[in-house]
């Protein structure tokens, strides 16, 4: 349901999902911000995917976190870098031995990622 909505994201022209990987308790998400500032954007996923999940889940209330940490990325060399450190995060939280073993994650680039 959250990749739904990084699907929308992109669909609307707000970003370019470059990278993203669920966690059980969070997300990563690196993207190119189009026609949206990030507030809008976190704002807009966030909520329309707390009310999905709240819905298929038949709860209500707070699902994520309030407000967000951002990173800006300068120089494009650093986004491999910065794309791989994301989609590892399965490996490094114990979850997976292998990226590609681990069904919530997605990058444009599709490299051997297994931690490396």
């Amino acid at each position: 349901m959250l990749v739904r909505q990084f699907r929308q994201a992109q669909a609307e022209g707000s970003a370019d999902s470059l990278t993203w990987v669920v966690m059980p308790d969070h997300f990563h998400w690196l993207i190119e911000l189009k026609n949206s500032s990030l507030p809008e954007l976190m704002l807009a996923t966030k909520s329309r995917s707390a009310r999905e999940i709240n819905a298929h889940l038949g709860r209500s209330g707070r699902l994520w976190q309030k407000g967000f940490h951002d990173r800006a990325i300068r120089r494009e060399e650093d986004l491999l870098a910065v794309a791989r450190y994301i989609i590892a995060n399965p490996i490094r939280a114990g979850l997976v031995k292998r990226v590609r073993d681990y069904p919530l994650w997605d990058a444009i680039w599709l490299a051997d990622v297994d931690g490396k």
